[in-house]
């Protein structure tokens, strides 16, 4: 008899946290929930600019503190709801990363030191701003992209830097003593080439160098050369590549999870309750078998 009473304790718990979590997905993947909470994040980020100006701050202090406990609060409400759609597979939620991440940003704001803090409680708020690509998918793919060109960025860093240091150093023994404005150490050999990746100011450069030595035309030209298009476009393909791949694994992950829940929501839906009902069906005939 107590295996029975646990088992069915634990069929009709289990039965709740499937209504719950039918519930919380109906209300987390409506159209106007997502909008709604855009639009609060919108607000957010608002709120931190008006905070720049001291005199709107000292007027409205109080209006601005309100709206930023508001905001809070519906923050709040909604990873709650998130963690409601998750109720009959938890693990699920801690899955997704943005999940995770708008979980951390929540929960930071009622630590204590936290809230005791201005700046770093300026700079988590500053970070609701990031949630906006939760609800943007091309921002979302860029993001993506550049999380995944990372690696391949540190190598063209890696590069970069290397190919700056040798120039550097032929720059300051050939320009050290003439131009010790731009080439009189290491530091600043580097931070006059690093200006000059850009192009900007590079005829300028090549005008001084050529009164030293007719040689310094073939240095600047080859920097430029190496630096500012081979270098640049290595990046840019590294970027487009993770680009790329960040569009597949998007369109990946669609397919996964099905079809959005705004399209075709009347064959959703019918899908939805047939599920549910056959959900139910079996759990009425394990109370049965049990009974």
């Amino acid at each position: 008899m107590p295996e029975q009473h646990n088992q069915t304790s634990d069929v009709e718990s289990r039965s709740v946290r499937l209504q719950l979590a039918r519930r919380c997905r109906i209300i987390t993947e409506a159209r106007w929930f997502a909008l709604t909470v855009f639009a609060v994040i919108l607000l957010n980020a608002a709120l931190l600019g008006l905070e720049t100006y001291s005199g709107l701050v000292e007027e409205w202090y109080r209006w601005i503190r309100l709206t930023e406990h508001g905001c809070l609060a519906v923050f709040t409400v909604e990873i709650l709801l998130r963690l409601g759609a998750h109720a009959d597979r938890p693990r699920d939620f801690f899955k997704d990363p943005w999940n995770l991440f708008d979980l951390a940003v929540v929960l930071c704001a009622f630590l204590p030191v936290v809230r005791e803090n201005t700046t770093v409680l300026r700079l988590l708020r500053l970070a609701r701003v990031l949630r906006t690509a939760r609800f943007l998918p091309q921002l979302r793919i860029v993001l993506a992209a550049v999380a995944r060109s990372l690696p391949g960025t540190l190598s063209f860093l890696l590069v970069g830097a290397l190919l700056l240091y040798v120039y550097a150093m032929v720059g300051w023994v050939f320009f050290g003593r003439h131009d010790p404005e731009h080439y009189g150490s290491i530091g600043r050999a580097v931070l006059t080439l690093f200006l000059l990746m850009t192009l900007d100011g590079i005829g300028e450069a090549v005008h001084a160098g050529l009164e030293i030595s007719r040689w310094s035309l073939v240095y600047y030209a080859s920097y430029v050369l190496l630096a500012s298009f081979v270098l640049v476009n290595v990046l840019i393909g590294v970027v487009i590549t993770s680009l790329d791949e960040a569009r597949e694994m998007e369109k990946e992950e669609a397919v996964q999870e099905g079809p959005h829940p705004d399209a075709e929501p009347e064959d959703r839906r019918q899908v939805l309750a047939r599920i549910t009902a056959a959900r139910q069906a079996l759990d009425d005939l394990e109370r049965d078998l049990i009974s």
